[in-house]
């Protein structure tokens, strides 16, 4: 199938695409307002909730616009590569667990993603009081897949 066909009648198809999506894809996350669809053989993530979609639309700008220097990325705007966009999304999550439940060990999976960052917005009163400090480090701590050594 055409790349640009496939992202057109995907977009078509999938009017709120969610914004964690390749981490829920990559099985890093779920979410309680997310479902998933298939299309063409490959498997796309429909947020079910508009307040749910932008307060993590919201969430992910804040914390690009605090990673910048951890992402190594001046420009707020652009597509961010795939391995950036892992990093702000499992790192953020991972930091925002992190922030909330201090004493626990973070979970390799994140169960819900619009709970967590209702917790956080309870906590916090804001997204823009959450401790980004903290965020940022587990941002820059993760690692996604390694590459395998060369032959």
């Amino acid at each position: 199938m055409d790349q640009d066909a496939f992202r057109r009648t995907y977009r078509e198809m999938n009017e709120r695409i969610c914004a964690y999506e390749k981490s829920i894809l990559s099985r890093h996350c779920g979410c309680s307002q997310s479902k998933k669809l298939c299309i063409a053989e490959r498997e796309g993530v429909h947020c079910v909730s508009d307040e749910a979609l932008q307060q993590c639309l919201e969430l992910l700008d804040k914390l690009r616009h605090q990673a910048r220097f951890a992402l190594k990325s001046n420009d707020d705007r652009s597509v961010l590569p795939h391995g950036k966009a892992m990093r702000l999304q499992v790192g953020g999550l991972r930091g925002l667990f992190s922030a909330i439940y201090p004493d626990q060990p973070i979970p390799e999976l994140i169960d819900d993603v619009f709970d967590l960052i209702n917790r956080a917005t309870t906590a916090y009163g804001k997204l823009e009081n959450l401790p980004f400090q903290t965020l940022i480090q587990q941002v820059s701590a993760y690692k996604g897949r390694q590459r395998g050594i060369n032959r």
